[in-house]
């Protein structure tokens, strides 16, 4: 039996994306849980090899959501475990969260939608030599939980990617994105791109187009060092 990784969305139409491609490429089983539509956590992370939460539309502040306080709780079992966690957008910020940090709009009501550079910090640059160039969809940032060590800087929202421990990173980007995944987000959440700050549809599928490939490879290598190479 494939070992399994545990994949937490948010809507009962999301997919893991470029992600769930890497790992099922390396011979994992995806067990795909959706705690917003009533789908149960795990206890323990007995049958896990490790854990990939990721984005969604509503905030890690939301904890008046029966799955959002499901999966704040469900951090206490990720860090409890220290199996390899990997926290993409909204999933990042719900491990500040429980971390005792605050998620955020920006003061001025500025997004981040389209690609943008991150710039990474002097611990982070080796975490990023394959890729600085990322796909953002986020209104809300993260402030640095303590003991956390910040990977990657951005301009608009100053953190963009931390470690805590060994293995449980927290990111603001969307490196699972496909092209697929732009033209439903864009036409389905149009509206967010009328938003200050926000990107128009063609910088996005132009974004895809240059970075791609290099994102790619970044996700190759940042689920080596997570510990997910694969069984």
């Amino acid at each position: 039996m494939a070992s399994k990784v545990l994949i937490v969305v948010h809507q009962k139409t999301s997919v893991p994306g470029h992600v769930g491609v890497l790992l099922e490429e390396r011979g994992y089983a995806l067990d795909r849980r959706c705690p917003c539509i009533g789908d149960p956590l795990p206890e323990t992370l007995d049958e896990h090899e490790g854990v990939v939460v990721f984005g969604g539309p509503m905030s890690a502040n939301d904890d008046h959501l029966d799955g959002i306080r499901a999966e704040l709780d469900f951090m206490d079992v990720v860090l409890r475990e220290k199996k390899p966690f990997f926290g993409i957008c909204l999933g990042g910020q719900l491990l500040a969260r429980a971390l005792g940090a605050r998620v955020y709009l920006h003061g001025e009501g500025h997004v981040e939608v389209g690609y943008t550079k991150v710039h990474p910090t002097e611990e982070g640059r080796p975490y990023f030599a394959h890729s600085q160039h990322f796909y953002q969809w986020h209104k809300e940032g993260f402030d640095l939980p303590d003991g956390a060590r910040l990977l990657a800087e951005g301009k608009r929202f100053p953190n963009q990617a931390y470690l805590y421990g060994e293995n449980a990173l927290g990111i603001q980007f969307h490196p699972e994105i496909t092209l697929e995944m732009i033209q439903r987000w864009t036409a389905g959440a149009a509206h967010r791109m009328e938003l200050p700050g926000a990107q128009p549809k063609e910088a996005h599928l132009k974004g895809f187009e240059m970075f791609g490939t290099a994102i790619d490879r970044w996700g190759r290598a940042t689920l080596d060092w997570l510990g997910m190479r694969g069984t």
